[in-house]
């Protein structure tokens, strides 16, 4: 499904497979989207082992199997583009730069966390990374997301929000609120609804009466657009586009991003609702990570070995984060009651 109307820029759309989306990488842009959905599949990895050793207390929720979604969204963003998202974020934390330590120290609850170990896995931010959260209400963040467009419409720096929610928050009601006022103030937001298929374990087809997303916002004259969440590149192309239609000053735009988790919802999530098979296909035929991987290797732009080296830069990232979170001390009793307001 295409956008509902063209950019209103007078710039020409990049060239694309019409019948996809896709827009080709360079093999620089392969390998660099190759090696940041390693680092976000990697890190999550270790962080579910440490939840299960205790050293991540409370909820987490792992982004794995999403990687492509918010490494071509990113691909596509400016400098001093903001992100904001839903409780499945340690993701996007890495994608917009963050250190991987100190998300690892913050899921840890340590001193050196993002958010100095008061905010755990759900709610950490950085101003510097113009990452505005992880929320763990659902659907919270996107009336934020709204308002930061706003802030960028007011100073008019041209900046877009990009604001992330799963499909089980594209029911909640602040989301239509909204998109109302978004549309209204034609805002520059472009909101993402990374669309696993289950929500909290309830699929799509049982809790949606429209299950095409992209078209949650027709009542609003919203446009939208779906798009392949597995394959990186179709979603730096939709993400380029959306992008544009928002810097020409034509208001939010939506994109639903066909994505799919691999795990549970939650750590304690044994994810019943749907078949090992299922899940199993997906990994064999589906996975973001090998898809560019096997690109990479069939036009010779990296060789087995390049990968492996590629592998074993990004386990030792990890690594070092995870004894960082483990042995970083916790924070000082008096830090209750710092950034409180009462």
């Amino acid at each position: 499904m295409a956008v509902v109307s063209a950019p209103a820029s007078g710039k020409t759309a990049p060239a694309q497979d019409a019948s996809s989306g896709r827009i080709a990488l360079s093999p620089g842009d392969e390998l660099a989207a190759y090696r940041m959905m390693l680092l976000i599949r990697r890190f999550e990895e270790r962080a579910g082992q440490m939840y299960g050793m205790g050293l991540i207390g409370g909820f987490c929720h792992l982004y794995i199997g999403q990687e492509a979604v918010v490494t071509g969204v990113k691909m596509a963003s400016a400098e001093g583009d903001q992100t904001i998202a839903s409780y499945r974020d340690h993701g996007h934390m890495l994608a917009c730069g963050m250190d991987p330590k100190s998300v690892m120290a913050e899921l840890t609850g340590r001193r050196s966390g993002a958010s100095k170990g008061k905010g755990g896995s759900m709610h950490m931010f950085s101003k510097a990374a113009n990452f505005y959260g992880g929320h763990g209400i659902v659907g919270a963040q996107v009336p934020l997301g709204s308002g930061l467009g706003f802030a960028n419409l007011y100073r008019g720096n041209r900046n877009i929000c990009f604001t992330y929610m799963g499909d089980g928050a594209a029911n909640q009601g602040q989301v239509y609120e909204s998109f109302n006022m978004a549309e209204l103030w034609k805002l520059p937001v472009v909101y993402i609804v990374e669309n696993n298929r289950y929500a909290m374990g309830t699929s799509v087809s049982r809790s949606s009466a429209l299950t095409d997303f992209s078209k949650r916002g027709q009542s609003f004259n919203i446009p939208g657009e779906q798009v392949d969440g597995m394959d990186v590149r179709a979603v730096k192309a939709a993400a380029s586009r959306a992008a544009e239609w928002c810097r020409a000053g034509n208001g939010p735009i939506i994109l639903e991003m066909q994505t799919y988790r691999y795990r549970g919802h939650s750590m304690s999530d044994p994810a019943k609702y749907r078949s090992k098979d299922e899940v199993q296909k997906m990994r064999e035929e589906r996975d973001p990570i090998e898809q560019v991987r096997t690109r990479l290797l069939s036009a010779k732009a990296a060789s087995e070995d390049d990968l492996k080296k590629i592998d074993g830069e990004v386990r030792a990232i990890v690594s070092e984060a995870a004894d960082f979170g483990a042995h970083d001390p916790e924070p000082d009793p008096a830090e209750l009651w710092t950034d409180i307001l009462a």
